[in-house]
């Protein structure tokens, strides 16, 4: 088996409707689809939802449920909140810093740009508190093929020690950063 590409992923939103305007004003996110139900189509469980799909471009579908009788949203305290994201990528970092300026005249807190070396990011939350990151790529093909050839040595070490590898510290080096 060969998988295609990601069908859609889901996430649970508050209010399917302020989530919907919010993705469209804000991200220019089109509204591709609405499904409600009463019964769990898998588990024939009653619990009814609205299910609610946004295009994010590239055949990428982000999509969320409300369950209103389901207890409130919470989100799993054992996590750091910077963990658990959503990324997208943008064309450049011009649009990132833009789009910064415009999220942050909507009263939108916005992190960032970040230097990752190979990209460059703004990190800001929905209105469900789902943190997302715009990602511009800045990295070379040599970059990248750097990165490429030391992967599974670094998983490798990982797995055995739990510390981070070194392989790749060249991309926090500030010598390296300054013939950016």
């Amino acid at each position: 088996m060969k998988l295609e590409r990601i069908h859609h992923v889901a996430y649970r939103c508050k209010d399917a409707k302020e989530t919907v305007e919010w993705y469209v004003k804000h991200l220019n996110m089109g509204f591709v689809l609405a499904i409600a139900e009463d019964l769990v189509p898998s588990t024939k469980a009653p619990d009814p939802y609205m299910h609610v799909f946004l295009d994010a471009g590239g055949d990428n579908v982000l999509a969320f449920f409300e369950l209103p009788t389901s207890p409130a949203m919470g989100r799993d305290e054992n996590t750091p909140n910077w963990v658990q994201h959503i990324a997208f990528k943008v064309d450049s970092v011009q649009t990132l810093i833009e789009t910064k300026e415009r999220l942050q005249a909507a009263g939108i807190e916005v992190v960032g740009p970040t230097d990752h070396t190979i990209f460059k990011s703004i990190y800001f939350f929905d209105p469900n508190g789902h943190r997302l990151e715009l990602a511009a790529d800045v990295g070379t093909p040599e970059m990248y093929a750097k990165l490429d050839a030391v992967k599974w040595d670094m998983l490798n070490e990982w797995a055995q020690t739990r510390q981070a590898p070194k392989h790749a510290a060249w991309m926090h080096d500030q010598e390296f950063k300054a013939l950016d």
